[in-house]
């Protein structure tokens, strides 16, 4: 029978080390139990139409003994179940309210290696199919969001989990708010508080830094001059990160190409599968052609086939699920790597711009005071200044906040994804060896089966039965005339019309015939 489980099976032969690694290192978001996302309803308002998902939060009591795993080394605290004791919520959120909230988180946190989104589908994504598959992964990324040390206390995530409908749209109103006036030119303080919208424009962000109409282009051109001509703030952690980019360029070739090799894997996989169905349906064909003992038999090995064809079809499966999807998965969080390393360059390039413009406006301060009768011109640009090195104060902050945050995030990144994919290539070894003990089991079953009824009374088979039988019989006939045979004789036989050997050591030599001997000749 095909093996229906997809993971892999522990066997006594398999190493205690390994079996210990599968059993004790299951994925971190899927101890989080208490987050779900379910019950998937479509609703179709005119011409819109679109999904809705439940978001359920029932965090349990908090046990704060640390729990270790099977290797004796503790589990990292669930610091969003310890904060949240008791408080529980359910929600209806649609795909674009979890975009809202990733792209909040990546303001809030700049820098944070914020967890992959499904993609977006335009076609079939109404589908039973598609419509479950996105809530899993809109769970998984909720999941990850709660387990993320540096995103679990965000704003946006709360109001997420726990907000009504009205302040659910009252957060992203003002979230929207807050995006125009920073395209605008309008500077906020940290990653802007949606909780209170009072809060998000202080000091120097409370003044328009550039009038209204050209805001945009001439921040576009402050910070693509800075950009082109390479003239950005040096920070001494400079070399680090070109380190570090350096390093997840490298990773991303290379993963692309490993992500290629599993899928084409999996494409064979299941190549294997419809090759087996159409080899047993061959002999089942062919069995249905023949005599009954041997069509029988043919009939038998099209069974076989046709149950190694269900086992590869899951095996394709489960390393679709074991090998290919995750290294998908780890392809998205390169590139969310790459977007918070790209958060740092937008701080880096908005604290230069503002640097440039206070260098600019000083020196056309100088250039008022040095012109008589322009004191209130010279007066408002020193007011200016003055905002612009508020703003700027608090641009350096954000940069070296979020410069900071990358680090940390580099760091923890290496250290999850380097025991993730130990973990997957274990599951993958395990998954091979199960396939192939299985498949090795199947035919070996096999093989007596064809073998037994070898002296059945059929046509075919009553044929070479009598000929072995006949063959036997006839070389125990001529074993026997062979002993029945009279013994030969000890000495040589003499012929009298031949010359005795003068040579004594020539009697026992090969003697030639004369042919001019009478009676010799032929």
């Amino acid at each position: 029978m095909a093996n229906e489980s997809t993971l892999p099976q522990p066997t006594p032969s398999s190493s205690p080390s390994i079996l210990t690694t599968l059993l004790s290192n299951a994925r971190p978001e899927d101890a989080i139990s208490y987050i779900t996302v379910s019950d998937p309803v479509i609703h179709a308002d005119g011409m819109n139409k679109y999904t809705s998902y439940r978001v359920d939060c029932r965090p349990p009591p908090f046990d704060p003994t640390p729990s270790t795993n099977n290797n004796d080394s503790t589990i990292m605290p669930d610091l969003f179940l310890q904060n949240n004791q008791g408080q529980y919520s359910s929600v209806l959120r649609r795909y674009s309210d979890f975009l809202w909230l990733y792209e909040r988180l990546h303001k809030e946190r700049a820098g944070s290696i914020v967890p992959p989104l499904p993609e977006k589908q335009a076609v079939s994504r109404f589908s039973p199919e598609f419509v479950e598959e996105r809530r899993l992964a809109l769970e998984r990324f909720l999941r990850r969001v709660i387990l993320h040390p540096e995103l679990m206390d965000c704003d946006a995530l709360g109001i997420f989990l726990r907000g009504d409908d009205v302040t659910f749209q009252h957060a992203k109103n003002v979230s929207k708010s807050l995006d125009k006036r920073s395209a605008g030119g309008e500077g906020s303080v940290g990653g802007g508080d949606i909780m209170n919208s009072s809060t998000h424009l202080s000091g120097a962000g409370a003044f328009n830094l550039t009038p209204q109409k050209t805001a945009g282009i001439k921040k576009w051109f402050s910070e693509a001059k800075t950009t082109l001509s390479n003239d950005l703030v040096s920070s001494p952690d400079d070399d680090l990160f070109d380190e570090i980019e350096r390093y997840i360029e490298s990773l991303s070739i290379q993963m692309k190409r490993v992500s290629n090799q599993a899928s084409g894997l999996v494409r064979k996989s299941k190549e294997i599968a419809n090759g087996l169905f159409e080899f047993g349906l061959a002999f089942h064909q062919l069995g249905q052609s023949e005599g009954e003992v041997l069509g029988k038999k043919l009939q038998l090995v099209g069974s076989t086939a046709d149950t190694l064809s269900v086992l590869s079809a899951q095996h394709a499966d489960a390393e679709w699920k074991k090998l290919e999807d995750p290294f998908k998965d780890y392809l998205k969080m390169i590139h969310a790597v790459k977007l918070a390393l790209g958060r740092r360059h937008d701080k880096r390039v908005s604290y230069t711009a503002l640097l440039h413009e206070i260098q600019t406006r000083e020196v056309n301060l100088h250039r008022l005071r040095m012109s008589p009768g322009r004191e209130g011109q010279a007066y408002s640009t020193e007011m200016s200044i003055q905002r612009y090195q508020a703003a700027a104060e608090v641009a350096r902050e954000d940069y070296a906040e979020c410069s900071q945050r990358v680090l940390r995030e580099v760091d923890r990144f290496k250290r999850e994804k380097a025991e993730e994919m130990k973990m997957v290539v274990l599951e993958f070894i395990m998954l091979e060896i199960e396939l192939n003990r299985s498949m090795e089991k199947i035919w070996g079953e096999l093989v007596p089966k064809l073998e037994e009824g070898s002296g059945a009374t059929d046509g075919g088979g009553s044929g070479s039965v009598e000929a072995s039988s006949s063959m036997a019989a006839s070389s125990s006939a001529q074993q026997a005339t062979m002993v029945n045979l009279p013994p030969m004789p000890a000495s040589q036989p003499t012929y009298s019309n031949i010359p005795a050997a003068s040579d004594p050591m020539m009697e026992s030599s090969i003697q030639y015939r004369d042919n001019n001997i009478v009676g010799m000749g032929l």
